[in-house]
């Protein structure tokens, strides 16, 4: 999946996330889990940088990497406007090579779960492992199977305000613990009078905390921790999980 023109309106309709929070996850896990400093990291699917700025404003050599142009272009406007030095790539995580190798690897805000099949995690589980340091970091976070079958399946959402409007209806996906998001915005460009539609169609796919716990292990990586939304014991209703793992 390739995010198109929802790239332009993704932080107005993200603007709620507090992203600080994966910061703060980031600082915190370094500071218990590796012996060395942590200075440059990947921020894997990095999208329009948000997170990528934070770190570079907190001192990281970042790096951040997206499958998305548009993304992309988004992100380093944003870069250069806050005068931070970013390099931004464009590739795709399962293909991910060719780079200095990291203190430490994320993928957050759910990015993982754009991975259809389980081949496609266990590569991007490989690659990650291939681009980092031994004895460094690799942080994720997925959405859990509660969420995607109970908060998910079959809803639909709606937001409206005076420049950009949504209706987003979620359905069953073609695998087990999939959900297609099928979304539709109507967005009011300038001072015209008139809402111009555009819509897009998007699929994740999560696997249960075993499967993932697995796949990590078989690669080499060694387990440090699972925890559900930011920190918090995992229970059956928790909606994000967070995986720190180590070379």
């Amino acid at each position: 999946m390739n995010y198109g023109q929802f790239a332009y309106y993704y932080d107005k309709l993200m603007q709620d996330v507090d992203y600080e929070k994966w910061v703060s996850y980031i600082n915190h896990h370094a500071n218990k889990y590796s012996s060395q400093p942590i200075k440059r990291i990947l921020d894997l699917a990095c999208g329009t940088g948000e997170l990528s700025i934070l770190l570079s404003q907190a001192g990281f050599d970042v790096v951040g990497i997206d499958l998305s142009e548009d993304m992309l272009s988004v992100a380093q406007s944003k870069s250069t406007d806050h005068r931070t030095s970013i390099e931004f790539l464009q590739q795709n995580m399962t293909e991910l090579s060719g780079l200095d190798l990291f203190d430490c690897i994320v993928i957050f805000c759910d990015s993982l779960n754009y991975l259809e099949t389980e081949d496609q995690v266990k590569e991007t589980f490989q690659r990650v492992f291939d681009q980092l340091k031994n004895g460094g970091l690799f942080m994720f976070d997925i959405h859990s199977i509660y969420k995607i079958s109970q908060i998910f399946m079959n809803q639909t959402f709606a937001g409206n305000d005076e420049e950009i409007s949504f209706i987003w209806n979620c359905y069953p996906g073609p695998y087990a613990n999939s959900v297609e998001h099928d979304l539709s915005f109507f967005v009011k460009k300038n001072d015209d009078a008139f809402y111009y539609r555009f819509d897009e169609f998007h699929l994740q796919r999560t696997f249960s905390v075993q499967e993932y716990k697995k796949w990590i292990e078989e690669i080499g990586f060694t387990l440090l921790e699972i925890t559900g939304d930011f920190d918090q014991p995992v229970t059956d209703q928790s909606e994000r999980i967070f995986f720190t793992v180590k070379k």
